[in-house]
């Protein structure tokens, strides 16, 4: 009979409509993850990060951590270019152990020419550098770094 691309069309309008009435925070497979937490802060250790990212770390990866315009294609010696740690590159993707990490130690076998920073900066200092990049994220990339830190990724 002819109901009956009728009553498929009805459907799909019935799925949009419901599909549009969900709260933008429901996960949905594909969309934005749900907020965080507010972020805690922590003036003192911001300022710290901030003035030690400008004098170790904005050299190579920018004032506002912004890293080099090309940081995905390798330079000639084969290694990739100081990435953005603002939020826009990959750098959420780590836990802050790892990023501290990489900051402990560089990657002297990696990609990069991260130097290691271990012995010329401590473990509270490295912490407030990735406290401090951190603060930079937007907080739908935050959102969805908590997400992955709740999910132990």
């Amino acid at each position: 009979m002819r109901l009956q691309p009728y009553r498929w069309a009805l459907t799909a309008c019935f799925a949009v409509v419901l599909l549009a009435a969900c709260d933008d925070r429901q996960e949905l497979e594909g969309m934005p993850v749900p907020e965080a937490p507010a972020r805690k802060v922590d003036t003192q250790q911001l300022a710290l990060g901030e003035r030690l990212f400008q004098a170790n770390c904005a050299s190579c990866h920018g004032a506002r951590a912004e890293g080099d315009p090309n940081w995905r294609q390798r330079d000639i010696s084969g290694h990739f270019p100081p990435p953005p740690l603002n939020g826009s590159g990959h750098s959420w993707h780590h836990s802050a152990e790892v990023l501290t990490e990489v900051i402990r130690n560089g990657r002297p076998k990696g990609p990069s020419n991260m130097p290691a920073w271990k012995g010329k900066l401590s473990e509270a200092e490295m912490a407030a550098i990735v406290a401090w990049f951190q603060s930079l994220w937007p907080q739908p990339v935050y959102d969805a770094w908590y997400e992955m830190q709740q999910r132990g990724h």
